[in-house]
């Protein structure tokens, strides 16, 4: 995988573009993200929480879902993420799953955490057992559950992912 250090600035730039954009139009929160492939942008995101009272809009997820509608396909193969900030523990879940080639970031989570974004209580909860999280998770019904999964194993139309 070669690199080229010229267009990362460019969109990674752009990101940040788009970041402060937000701020300004007061659409959301300071975050923008852009996603190319083959040096051609797919799609831009910003954030959106606070404008949709949608928790999940954050500008990674928005760009992972604009590109992939573009695409019509669940996966960014081939494809560059360039987010104004490194990605929280929702949207790098989100990015693994869409398997871009990489990502690039401009700010830290630190520089996030001190303008009032910290994702440390996400990293430290998903560290702990399920009994001491601070929101209660309880299993039921497990083997009614399974069900859907059997079925799944057994379709031959099942898309891999």
């Amino acid at each position: 995988m070669t690199t080229d250090t010229t267009q990362d600035e460019k969109y990674i730039r752009r990101a940040v573009e788009l970041a402060t954009a937000n701020v300004t139009t007061k659409a959301g929160g300071p975050f923008g993200c852009v996603i190319v492939k083959d040096g051609t942008v797919l799609a831009e995101g910003e954030n959106r929480v606070t404008g949709t009272s949608d928790p999940t809009a954050h500008a990674e997820i928005v760009a992972i879902r604009r590109a992939c509608g573009r695409l019509g396909t669940h996966q960014l193969d081939g494809a560059v993420l360039y987010s104004s900030t490194l990605p929280c523990p929702m949207c790098l879940a989100a990015i693994y799953w869409a398997r871009p080639e990489r990502v690039v970031y401009a700010c830290t989570a630190e520089d996030a955490a001190a303008a009032g974004f910290d994702d440390a209580l996400i990293y430290d909860e998903l560290a702990k057992p399920m009994a001491q999280r601070q929101i209660p998770m309880s299993q039921l019904l497990r083997d009614e559950g399974l069900a859907s999964f059997e079925l799944w194993k057994r379709s031959l139309e099942r898309v891999h992912y």
